[in-house]
């Protein structure tokens, strides 16, 4: 592709850095902004620089967040006794769009996925351990991606806590086997936390 400035393929380049955006739309975005008003580009560009410079996470979740303790780890009305197990950011969003748990989340930062080098200890999972050993934790709901990786973390998870009195259970699998957490309907999402299952039950069923 010829650009006919140096400035636009140095733009178009870091754009299509984005993960679903290649070369053409990437200059179709950098075209549109060129056409806004200065200030409008200003304020895009500052919002993200101040996003990146800010954000912070929760320390007690690993949620993104604008405090060291996030929304919903600090809103009392949320039962502090159930967390939701998730893979990242975006699987809180899905379930919270769901308006159906009233628990608190814990979100792992990945899964562990031997072929791509990632290990347990490159997880939030030690941090999530300790709660359960705290004994202030009634429920663990599994709610990873059905694929193999977010099996084998659900279990390796499961492995670590089994002898303490907590229960853990997963979401229903009317999510469908290898499909992403966040790109189902809300639905969907709502009743599989509504029907879940308890987790020895569903790995037995593997």
């Amino acid at each position: 592709m010829d650009f006919p400035s140096k400035l636009l393929e140095k733009a178009v380049e870091e754009i299509s850095q984005l993960p679903g955006i290649g070369k053409r739309t990437a200059l179709r975005l950098a075209l549109h902004l060129l056409k806004q008003p200065e200030e409008q580009t200003s304020r895009l560009v500052g919002a993200l620089d101040k996003m990146r410079r800010e954000i912070s996470y929760c320390k007690s979740c690993h949620n993104i967040s604008d405090a060291a303790i996030c929304e919903i780890c600090a809103n009392p009305a949320r039962d502090h006794q159930v967390i939701c197990v998730v893979e990242d950011v975006r699987d809180v969003m899905a379930l919270e769009n769901t308006q159906l748990f009233k628990g608190i989340y814990h979100v792992l930062g990945g899964k562990i996925s031997p072929i791509d080098g990632i290990g347990p200890s490159q997880l939030n999972i030690q941090s999530l351990i300790e709660k359960v050993k705290e004994g202030e934790v009634k429920e663990l709901i599994f709610a990873l991606s059905s694929t193999m990786d977010g099996d084998t973390t659900n279990f390796y998870i499961y492995k670590q806590i089994k002898d303490f009195d907590v229960i853990t259970s997963t979401i229903a699998r009317g999510i469908a086997v290898g499909d992403e957490l966040e790109y189902a309907d809300e639905v969907t999402l709502g009743r599989s936390l509504v029907h879940r299952v308890p987790f020895e039950n569903a790995f037995k069923a593997i």
